[in-house]
């Protein structure tokens, strides 16, 4: 059983003038996940989702400046990056970066080796590989590509649930996965979320605009985001209401509370 522990998160990021104060993004966030729970947090453009998912992946961009981060009792915001990821926190970007010049399966060999302490096996590795890409519908040629070079946005995000499968992080922060992805790859890559969570009793932390995602990943809870804290919490029903109704009713009682 693990947990990850948000306490009263305060995060800012620079401004784009030098010499301006940093702005002010994440002011007070509360929040447990834990191993077999899926969390929603929804939102509009702007109010913060993706910032928590960077700092709490140690973005360097990104300055904590109140709170704090724990897994399973463990300072977070004292680990390195690689440290997180190596204590069992795994973060699926928006926007997977390219890495030209690194192939795919050296990459994701390299990666289960610092997570797991030592190399897995190749005979077997080669199977797990690729089983895993057979799964979620990946072409094995993609295995000598480099990193994300070239690849639609469905092939990044696939590549992205085949580390999170192969990597069996005990939290997986998913940053709008679903985000560019035809009815196709959105079924295969919620399938993949799905096999992680009943396999590895994985917590995930799913950050998405829209509820489109929700009908493939059931959540267990429901976050609306708005002005970088969590306005309110429930179950899926939430969901629907946002989905009927969008996000006026917190926006305008954030905007209302800003003013009194």
């Amino acid at each position: 059983m693990s947990t990850l522990e948000i306490r009263d998160l305060h995060v800012n990021v620079a401004n784009s003038d030098a010499s301006a104060e940093p702005i002010s993004i994440l002011k007070g966030v509360n929040l447990t996940v834990s191993s077999g729970e899926t969390h929603a947090i929804m939102g509009p453009n702007g109010s913060g989702k993706s910032t928590l998912s960077y700092a709490i992946a140690g973005h360097p961009k990104y300055e904590v400046t109140a709170g704090s981060i724990t897994l399973d009792g463990e300072n977070v915001l004292e680990m390195s990056v690689d440290e997180r990821a190596r204590a069992g926190l795994f973060l699926a970007m928006q926007y997977p970066v390219e890495v030209p010049g690194v192939s795919m399966s050296n990459f994701l060999r390299t990666a289960a080796t610092a997570v797991r302490g030592e190399a897995p096996k190749l005979r077997h590795w080669v199977k797990e590989v690729k089983e895993a890409m057979s799964v979620l519908e990946i072409d094995p040629t993609f295995g000598d590509r480099s990193v994300n070079e070239g690849f639609s946005g469905g092939e990044k995000k696939r590549h992205e649930i085949l580390q999170l499968g192969l990597l069996d992080p005990k939290i997986a922060i998913l940053d709008e996965t679903d985000s560019g992805l035809d009815v196709d790859a959105l079924r295969v890559v919620s399938e993949g979320v799905n096999r992680y969570k009943e396999h590895h009793d994985g917590g995930i932390l799913l950050i998405t605009h829209y509820t489109r995602i929700l009908r493939y990943i059931k959540p267990d809870y429901v976050h609306v985001f708005v002005d970088g804290r969590i306005v309110e919490s429930g179950g899926p029903e939430l969901a629907d209401e946002l989905e009927a109704n969008g996000y006026v009713r917190f926006t305008q009682a954030a905007a209302s509370g800003a003013g009194a």
